[in-house]
């Protein structure tokens, strides 16, 4: 036991009580300026239910939304709980490896008198407290590679909820102005009925009216069902259910900014913003370690060692006492195979952290690329054709007032700005989403799915 325990000590590794859940908080802080929250039980999830509800209790912003998503979003929570199985896979790697107590007690009756042999020993494994600190450095690297993915799922669902917002007052906006286009048409066709019957309106005029109703409901109907499910979508990001669900969007979205905002060194801010490179840093870390703690055990990876005692021969023949050692041959497997499979996966890390650089960079230049166009197509509706339809639509009122056309020459050219308005509606929403994924692809990359 002298021998075997200082070696023990020397094996055993300090590690930080802390899962780091404090850096993922600074990093939402930084990125977002949102707070968070790893909750651990029923009270706590109490609090924030407190917190939530005090935001959902006013028409929804987008700062909101996102807020109540980084608080509520039970996707997330279990996101958390990765860090805290790296954690656990770091404190397991701290420690030693068990000792192994081997043990044969044997006797036989042999003239009468009964002989023992007695073997006991207490064998600690050499290779596992020597390679310790190699092991721990691995389970350090992949720890913060947990608290990186799980910064990269706040930064996702932030951005999710960020778009799922844009596309929910949108939904609104359009159904707001699809009503007010069914109800003018509704009385459109209610009047082309009323000539009709006065004898003041032929068949097929009346028919173009009646058509252009039902084309309006139908809009609407969809314009209902869009909304719907917008906001559904939503919902499901906030993590609501119940009466929380009858939440109050705004009636618009936000107006198109003078100008967006020039980023002239868009590729060289994502290296050093990018979640996913820093993630692949750290892989080629852990898989360098990894690759040096296979080279120092390719021969020998199971040495054991400690104090035995033998007793042989009559019960009270007394103990021999010595030490046991154990270890295996490397007669068949010289450990070449598990080298080559630890080189090959360090190669494949260094070459998905290229790839992933590469990628990165197109992503933020298409990112950028689609913003500028979405804005000059959102600024184009805006000063160009919407205008133009107000000054169509106010000489035509002109010319109504002044009895140079009828009523249905004047309700023929508001059917005709419905196209207009419901494209800047989508324009502005377009370019709001262009600016949810520019701000991802700087941080991270765009997940398909949701948290």
């Amino acid at each position: 036991m002298a021998l075997v325990l200082p070696l023990l000590l020397a094996g055993c590794a300090s590690v930080s009580p802390d899962p780091g859940f404090g850096e993922v908080q600074a990093a939402a802080r930084a990125h977002l300026g949102r707070d968070l929250a790893w909750t651990q039980d029923a009270a706590e999830r109490a609090a924030l239910r407190a917190q939530v509800s005090a935001l959902l209790s006013r028409p929804l912003s987008v700062d909101d939304a996102v807020q109540v998503a980084l608080l509520n979003n039970r996707g997330l929570q279990a996101a958390f709980q990765e860090l805290g199985i790296a954690h656990a896979e770091l404190l397991r790697a701290s420690r030693p490896a068990n000792p192994h107590v081997s043990l044969l007690n044997a006797s036989r009756l042999h003239d009468g008198v009964r002989e023992f042999k007695i073997e006991q020993a207490f064998l600690v494994n050499l290779v596992s407290a020597f390679t310790l600190p190699q092991a721990v450095a691995i389970e350090e690297r992949r720890l913060a590679q947990a608290r990186q993915a799980a910064i990269l799922s706040v930064l996702q669902l932030a951005a999710d909820t960020r778009k799922a917002w844009y596309q929910a007052v949108a939904a609104e906006e359009i159904l707001g102005y699809r009503k007010q286009v069914s109800e003018a048409a509704a009385v459109g066709a209610e009047l082309a009925a009323r000539m009709a019957r006065a004898g003041n309106w032929n068949a097929l005029d009346q028919a173009r009216e009646h058509r252009f109703s039902a084309e309006a409901a139908l809009g609407e109907a969809r314009a209902q069902l869009e909304r719907r499910q917008a906001r559904e979508r939503l919902i499901r990001l906030l993590g609501l259910w119940g009466d929380d669900i009858g939440f109050a969007l705004p009636q618009r979205l936000p107006a198109l900014p003078a100008e967006p905002a020039d980023r002239p060194e868009l590729e060289q801010l994502a290296m050093g913003r990018r979640i996913d490179l820093m993630m692949a840093r750290l892989e080629i870390e852990a898989q360098a370690r990894q690759l040096g703690l296979t080279r120092s055990s390719r021969f020998i990876n199971v040495l054991e060692l400690g104090p035995a005692r033998v007793l042989e021969g009559e019960r009270n023949a007394g103990y021999k006492r010595g030490v046991e050692v154990s270890f295996e041959l490397p007669l068949f497997d010289q450990g070449g195979a598990r080298l080559a499979r630890a080189q090959a996966i360090h190669q494949q890390a260094l070459e998905r952290a290229a790839q992933a650089a590469i990628e990165a960079r197109s992503q933020v230049r298409e990112a950028y690329d689609a913003l500028r166009t979405r804005w000059d197509i959102a600024r184009h509706h805006r000063d160009e054709l919407l205008p133009i339809s107000r000054r169509i639509a106010d000489e035509n009122l002109l010319r109504y007032n002044g009895m140079f056309i009828g009523v249905f020459e004047l309700l023929a050219d508001a059917r005709a700005q419905v196209a207009s308005v419901m494209e800047a509606i989508e324009a502005n929403r377009d370019f709001w989403l262009a600016q949810s994924d520019l701000d991802m692809a700087l941080l991270g990359p765009a997940g398909k799915g949701n948290p």
